[in-house]
């Protein structure tokens, strides 16, 4: 019996590619470019990162990311946070947008240096290209984004 599939088209070369639906939440990516695929129908939202989780969710990520290093505490890190949830619907498949709590994970904030909040980390293919400090403003955060795409 064939699973159910969908036909997810790759935001950056165009190749249509079948995805069975019971692998859709397995970060699928193009068979052509390799580029993470956007999944349909799913909200695309900032994904959570911990020192645990970090490996796995930004250095072995196959393609970019940025990483948001904030705290519940900090009023300009909940400023920027609306406009990373645009970003991460507007991007979705392009890049992957993620958050790190600083005060709830030291060790991932100690070993990338972060010493004031908001920080931005880009990543490439598990590589960091960029750090972007302070909330700026969209434009801008877009600005760094188009290096990495």
């Amino acid at each position: 019996m064939n699973p159910k599939s969908v036909i997810v088209r790759c935001s950056n070369c165009g190749t249509k590619n079948r995805i069975p639906e019971n692998r859709l939440q397995e970060n699928p990516v193009c068979g052509r470019c390799r580029s993470p695929l956007p999944i349909p129908g799913a909200a695309a939202r900032p994904v959570e990162v911990t020192d645990q989780t970090f490996n796995r969710e930004v250095l072995s990520y196959g393609g970019a990311v940025l990483l948001d290093c904030w705290a519940p505490w900090c009023g300009p890190c909940r400023t920027v946070a609306p406009v990373l949830d645009q970003l991460a619907q507007e991007y979705a498949g392009r890049i992957r947008i993620a958050k790190l709590n600083v005060d709830e994970n030291p060790m991932t904030a100690s070993r990338f240096q972060i010493q004031s909040i908001p920080t931005m980390l880009l990543f490439k293919n598990g590589a960091p290209v960029d750090r972007l400090v302070g909330a700026l403003p969209k434009r801008e955060i877009e600005r760094h984004l188009a290096k990495v795409l």
